[in-house]
């Protein structure tokens, strides 16, 4: 490239210094890039409504989630039914749970999973109340009689929850593996509709089997789902065995499937189920011993995040005919299970075109069902059967809300005219490109501008590693070239905001099959968000990071962290009460998170905290990969005086995130965290704490 015409005279230290990209000139930059130079982020100028329309909080978030006046994001725990005095200030509930006991708080290290029962049950009332008119309207013979999979959220409180709330519509549980029937037995047997279902899917061996029909002499309304043609002779061994007559369900393979990701488990080459000549044989064998009575029930699934009515209806329909046909051969078929695959709007975008969101609403969801069924069996003659839903991810995904902190970000790009004279001691092939650079900046040349900045970066980076250049030249080079792309108006890369979280542990569906969530800010709303961010975790894995976001976004908008930099500013990820917390492992040792229970209440807060627990400490995951923290502490003992055994006891007891004190940041920068007062600490109860914590480790070594 030919070297272009400058002033040898010309200081190049003053040409750096006069590179900043305020000082391009307008037509350089373009009329955005110009804009974004100059202008600052104006509060005033901004509002909760302009960030509800930013994150479309109204499009994922509705009937529950919304930015109130405050800029916080808040929580209608029932629905379009909250009253204005009933709603959940979610940074309240953050303030309230991780502030120090001292000062009125629970004290909970973060990150914090946030459940909202309330929020349960309206999406099981719902739920129920959407096939419930579907059935009236319709003039449908059967009735809706529901299950919630165990497998999308095991914990104790959520399937009681779910058990206790569905008790009036006989709702009940369906299992897949030996610990999820025993807990399906025991929730039901306490708290359950006598009538309510006990669906026994997933591979079966004996045990599984035994167990199954042991529950059915407690009374349980337990169906056992044949997976494939060989556990029916499992089946009517161990019930020959112990004496019980089973009530059996075949779970079908049907030609109809979708074609997302969550559809790649349907269809004829789908993992689960019977063929149509595996029907014909169980059928058969059923038959042959007399029991053909003994089969109730046709289960099928197309996939999860079914997409449209109309894949739904096809696949139901298809069902149907199946269900229709096995009355016809004599069995005395009463129920059709219909799977999961309600699906949900993770991206507010109300489209069929992605896994993300779904085409249709819980109503339309449940007409399209009934209407199906109906129309089938009507066809063919057939009484009207109960209609079974296998809906989890509908059910869970909304009434919790994962809560972390950004606890640092990377710095701006900045440009020191200082270091403009290491330009200057360049070699003299790279400083011809340095000063081509600089006059194609000054004429406005975008093409010619970019090519030598492309060229000086190359250049600059091999000397470098010849030798011949310092690590000085080459941040200098990096620093000019930077600014030089942002006076062309190139767009500012995303700044990295670290957060306390590990990915792994609680998103892992974001890592392993490219899931996403909304995540936003949960207060500041009331601001403009100035940056734009990605997110990074704790983990040394380099997949530990969240790049990719709601609505197409490959960044998030996010604001300013507070001046000290290290506590006060909170993300919330929603509708990720679904699978996340089975699924997630100990990648480097970072357990779950702390977890609070929020009920709706009529005090000054509007709600009130009825369970709260602490996170896995240290010593609990250790444990959990066979090592032993007793022996560990007693063994770094023998080499610690008192204090420094105490700060050992501390690690062993804490959780395994970074840990930081509200109080003691904001006194040395002299602001506050931006939360409520709820959240300011005191060293009497940093001392208490750590007395605690001691206690415990005390207690790990009697």
């Amino acid at each position: 490239m030919p070297a272009l015409a400058v002033d040898a005279a010309a200081p190049v230290a003053h040409a750096f210094a006069a590179c900043d990209a305020a000082r391009f000139p307008a037509p350089l930059m373009g009329p955005t890039a110009a804009a974004t130079a100059t202008e600052k982020p104006d509060a005033a100028a901004w509002s909760a409504d302009l960030s509800s329309a930013l994150y479309n909080v109204d499009g994922w978030g509705a009937p529950y989630f919304f930015v109130n006046d405050d800029g916080d994001v808040a929580v209608r725990p029932h629905g379009a039914a909250t009253l204005p005095g009933q709603e959940i200030d979610l940074a309240k509930v953050v303030a309230k749970a991780a502030g120090p006991r001292a000062g009125g708080g629970l004290g909970l290290p973060l990150p914090l999973l946030v459940r909202f029962p309330d929020v349960l049950r309206h999406r099981v009332e719902a739920l129920n109340a959407a096939f419930d008119y579907a059935v009236r309207s319709t003039g449908y013979g059967g009735r809706y009689q529901g299950v919630y999979p165990v497998k999308c959220n095991q914990d104790r409180h959520v399937v009681e929850d779910i058990v206790e709330f569905g008790e009036p519509f006989r709702f009940g549980l369906e299992a897949g593996s030996k610990p999820e029937l025993l807990l399906a037995m025991s929730c039901l047997a306490a708290r359950g509709n006598p009538d309510a279902l006990l669906i026994c899917n997933g591979y079966k061996d004996d045990e599984y089997v035994s167990l199954a029909l042991i529950a059915r002499t407690m009374g349980l309304n337990t169906v056992i789902v044949l997976e494939q043609e060989e556990e029916l002779d499992i089946v009517v061994e161990a019930s020959r065995r112990l004496g019980v007559r089973p009530v059996v369900g075949m779970r079908a393979k049907l030609r109809t499937k979708h074609a997302g990701h969550f559809g790649s488990t349907s269809g004829e080459k789908g993992k689960f189920g019977l063929n149509a000549a595996q029907i014909l044989s169980v059928v058969a064998k059923l038959k042959t011993l007399g029991m053909l009575d003994c089969l109730q029930l046709l289960h099928f699934h197309i996939g999860s995040q079914i997409p449209t009515t109309g894949l739904l209806a096809d696949g139901v329909g298809e069902a149907a005919q199946i269900y229709c046909e096995l009355a016809r051969l004599g069995a005395a078929m009463r129920v059709i299970d219909v799977g999961g695959g309600l699906g949900i709007d993770y991206d507010g975008s109300h489209s069929a075109q992605t896994d993300m969101s779904v085409a249709y609403s819980l109503e339309e969801y449940a007409a399209a069902v009934v209407a199906a069924v109906g129309r089938v069996c009507d066809r063919k003659g057939v009484a009207h059967p109960i209609i079974c839903s296998e809906s989890g991810r509908a059910l869970v995904s909304h009434h919790s809300v994962l809560v972390f902190e950004a606890f640092s970000a990377s710095p701006p790009g900045r440009i020191d005219p200082a270091t403009g004279y290491l330009l200057d001691e360049l070699t003299d092939d790279c400083h011809a490109d340095y000063r081509n650079l600089m006059a194609a900046a000054v004429r406005g040349d975008f093409d010619t501008c970019a090519l030598y900045a492309d060229q000086l970066k190359r250049r600059c980076a091999e000397q470098f590693k010849e030798g011949v250049l310092g690590l000085e030249h080459l941040a200098a080079v990096d620093s000019l070239c930077e600014i030089v792309a942002r006076g062309m108006g190139a767009a500012e890369p995303p700044r990295t905001y670290h957060i306390n979280l590990s990915v792994f542990t609680s998103l892992p569906d974001m890592w392993a099959i490219g899931q996403m969530f909304p995540i936003i800010p949960i207060q500041r709303l009331g601001e403009r968000p100035a940056v734009d961010g990605v997110l990074s975790d704790l983990t040394c894995d380099s997949d530990g990071k969240v790049e990719h976001f709601i609505g197409g976004r490959h960044s998030l908008p996010l604001h300013e962290l507070p001046v000290h930099g290290t506590r006060g500013y909170y993300l919330g990820m929603f509708l990720g009460g679904a699978y996340q917390e089975a699924l997630g492992g100990l990648h480097n040792l970072f357990g779950g998170p702390s977890v609070v229970r929020v009920s709706q209440s009529d005090g000054p807060h509007c709600f009130a905290v009825t369970r709260a627990a602490a996170g896995p400490s240290c010593a609990d995951v250790l444990r959990s990969m066979q090592h032993e923290p007793e022996v560990m502490f007693e063994v770094l003992k023998q080499r610690t005086d008192g204090a420094t055994a105490a700060a050992l006891a501390r690690a062993f007891g804490a959780m395994p995130y970074l840990s930081f004190d509200p109080e003691a940041a904001s006194m040395a920068s002299g602001e506050s965290s931006g939360m409520s007062s709820d959240s300011e600490g005191s060293a009497a109860g940093v001392a208490e704490e750590d007395d605690d914590e001691w206690e415990f480790m005390r207690g790990l070594t009697v």
